[in-house]
């Protein structure tokens, strides 16, 4: 049996998360990954430069990125096999444990349930506005409870499957370069100015690396749910990103609820099309999609197991 690194870096998220205390300490490896990024973007995005200037630099913030990160945690690896030999493994699972999220997600999720089942739609609204970005002040329950969802559905992709695949894939470097374009994506891959042409890269890159992962997470969430394979091939284009549509749509599918639809950010509505059929989402739909969370983060642990089983 090989190393169960991706297994035991599983089992350490879902059991202790990332502790507030360790937080407070140490701070978290993406939060470096913010610095740099904020760092380039304010030597480099400068407003007398062109698009194409800002493309390029924008393309260097990226690749020195993925270096620090790659590099970094390849340097980790090598230094924990040396030390520790045939018993690195655990020591590698602590090094990869802080790139998943699962728990994370998951004490996000459970208090916009809570309050919504409560009826506090001010605790509801401010427990979402944590893990959305749209505007929530006016949001009633169903809009509520369909902002969790979608970021559910799409953090189950970034959080967890996807870090988790190129942890699989090709070890620490392969985990950490990931989450260092991810954190960039997140930053400065936005299509608004004075982002569009410095973030274009992260965007990109962000899209590349989240192919595979964002159609194996449509599998597993339509698995877990025991559904929503139709809605997943004929909706998942409907959405934005060439990624995102498809665990949203998955989740859609399952859930038998609409998804997407026209939104408020800073004020401005954005018409987007709705994604899935049937009703609308509530607090029935929210808690059924947590247990459908669950399960399929249940069937990427049976993915590592079986990977390090056969390897």
């Amino acid at each position: 049996m090989a190393e169960p690194v991706a297994l035991a870096a599983l089992a350490l998220d879902a059991g202790l998360g990332w502790p507030a205390r360790l937080h407070a300490v140490t701070g978290h490896p993406v939060g470096a990954f913010a610095r740099l990024i904020a760092t380039c973007e304010r030597r480099w995005n400068r407003p007398g430069y062109g698009d194409f200037a800002r493309r390029v630099l924008g393309t260097v913030t990226v690749a020195l990125l993925i270096a620090v990160a790659a590099l970094g945690a390849l340097a980790v690896e090598h230094a924990i096999r040396w030390a520790a030999g045939p018993l690195a493994w655990p020591l590698l699972a602590l090094a990869a444990w802080p790139a998943l999220a699962q728990r994370s997600l998951d004490d996000h999720v459970r208090p916009v349930i809570a309050a919504l089942a409560r009826d506090d739609l001010p605790a509801a609204r401010k427990a979402v506005g944590m893990i959305v970005g749209r505007d929530t002040a006016a949001l009633d329950h169903t809009g509520i409870a369909r902002a969790a969802i979608e970021s559910l559905a799409e953090s189950f992709c970034d959080g967890v499957v996807a870090p988790l695949f190129w942890l699989l894939v090709l070890g620490l470097p392969g985990t950490w370069a990931y989450k260092a374009v991810n954190t960039a994506d997140s930053l400065i891959g936005h299509p608004e100015p004075p982002l569009r042409a410095f973030g274009w890269a992260a965007a990109r890159s962000d899209d590349l690396l989240n192919l595979a992962p964002a159609r194996l997470s449509a599998l597993l969430l339509c698995l877990a749910g025991g559904g929503g394979w139709r809605i997943v091939w004929r909706d998942h284009a409907r959405h934005a990103s060439p990624n995102a549509g498809w665990p949203e749509a998955a989740m859609a599918g399952v859930l038998r609820v609409r998804l997407a639809g026209p939104v408020r950010y800073d004020g401005a509505v954005l018409d987007k099309p709705w994604i899935g059929e049937g009703g609308e989402a509530g607090l029935a739909a929210l808690i059924a999609a947590r247990r459908v969370y669950v399960r399929a983060c249940g069937l990427g642990w049976l993915i590592a197991g079986g990977m390090a089983w056969l390897a």
